[in-house]
């Protein structure tokens, strides 16, 4: 493992924005004007100039910015028995919030898990790993450590029609377990190939603090603590003995379609659980807003766990200052020693292709920002 990764102080959550030549490229394709082999060809033209510009910022890794993504949650989408989004392309590149249109920045919008929530049709199984061909090409194009991202396991879990999934699975944990084995797979794929940064992605977490989120699931008869225990077990599960053989981080997020944010609360109520209970090198915590509260429940990151702060937003385009971003750090050491601590953007700029509302030229002075910040205090 990469001692000098795991313990880097600055991070990215994983994608950047499209460029608009790429999104005209999935349009087109979308719409059957553009061929499979274009479409990846041009993917493989901007990701290449990704890469190059990561590199020139001396950035401690690097991602393809998930530029072969229609959204974050593909990660799990050639997985036969179970359909994330029926009609795939068209449907999804229909939506308007799926290309970035017509929203407010950093404004409530609706919860992806209740609008996109499908049954399974048979017994899930691996077909393919879409994130092992994105993992592959990176490597082919760069010396760079690479990161790879994976939609975890319990937002997997919540984005199924659970009940409407019989005969073949009688409820959550059955599918879980089915999820938790894929991934297992999955993960030991990419390990093997080479991936030098693996990191899970759980929306769901934010679901354990938010009322309108814990509301849906009493009003289902669920137990939010059992399903937040069982949660812990299943990303700790899918990343067992991958521990010395790659840099592994969790991200918690609260929502990143289109500028817009989906679930509220604040970590106090989990963190002793959440924080102590993940056996992950990294916990990247989205810290942009009011909404995720003080900095009081980074005392349960236990000791050897880099917390690593989303200070600097993704939703909008005001840069944040050097000054201030100091000034949230400074807070946050009187509960974490600072050399367990790491900055970034709270999630990434693009969790789909239309992105966040916000030119490239001001995601790339937030990255800008958080390498100076990151000088000032570290060296």
């Amino acid at each position: 493992m990469n001692e000098a990764l795991r313990s880097s102080r600055v991070d990215q959550v994983g994608s950047f924005l499209r460029p608009e030549a790429l999104k005209a490229a999935f349009l087109r394709h979308a719409r059957g004007r553009l061929s499979r082999e274009e479409l990846v060809a041009a993917q493989d033209e901007a990701i290449r100039a990704l890469l190059a510009e990561q590199e020139r910022r001396g950035l401690p890794f690097v991602t393809d910015g998930e530029y072969r993504r229609l959204n974050w949650q593909v990660s799990f989408s050639e997985v036969e028995g179970w359909d994330l989004w029926p009609g795939t392309w068209k449907s999804f590149l229909a939506h308007p919030d799926n290309l970035g249109e017509g929203e407010t920045p950093n404004s409530k919008g609706g919860d992806a898990v209740v609008q996109f929530r499908t049954p399974a049709t048979s017994r899930l199984r691996l077909a393919d790993s879409f994130p092992l061909r994105e993992l592959r090409f990176v490597k082919a194009s760069t010396r760079r450590p690479a990161k790879i991202t994976l939609m975890g396991p319990d937002r997997v879990c919540q984005m199924c029609d659970v009940a409407g999934s019989a005969p073949h699975y009688a409820g959550s944990d059955a599918f879980l377990a089915d999820v938790v084995a894929i991934q297992r797979e999955m993960v030991e794929g990419l390990v093997a190939a080479g991936c030098d940064y693996l990191q899970l992605d759980e929306p769901s977490f934010t679901g354990y603090v938010d009322p309108a989120t814990l509301a849906r699931m009493e009003a289902a008869g669920e137990d939010p603590l059992r399903n937040l225990n069982r949660a812990i077990a299943a990303d700790n599960a899918v990343i067992a003995g991958v521990a010395g053989r790659a840099v592994t981080g969790l991200h918690i997020c609260r929502g990143n379609r289109a500028s817009m944010w989906h679930r509220e609360g604040k970590y106090d109520a989990i963190a002793e659980a959440v924080f102590g209970g993940l056996r992950f090198d990294r916990l990247l915590l989205e810290y942009d807003s009011a909404r995720a509260g003080g900095f009081e429940p980074l005392r349960f990151v236990p000791k050897g766990v880099v917390v690593v702060l989303g200070l600097i937003t993704t939703k909008t385009a005001e840069v944040e200052t050097a000054d201030a971003l100091l000034r949230r750090l400074e807070e946050a050491f009187r509960f974490v020693a600072p050399g367990q601590v790491a900055i970034s953007p709270q999630c990434g700029f693009a969790s789909g292709i239309g992105g966040n509302l916000l030119p490239e030229s001001a995601q790339w002075r937030k990255v800008e920002v958080m390498q100076e910040v990151a000088r000032r205090v570290w060296g």
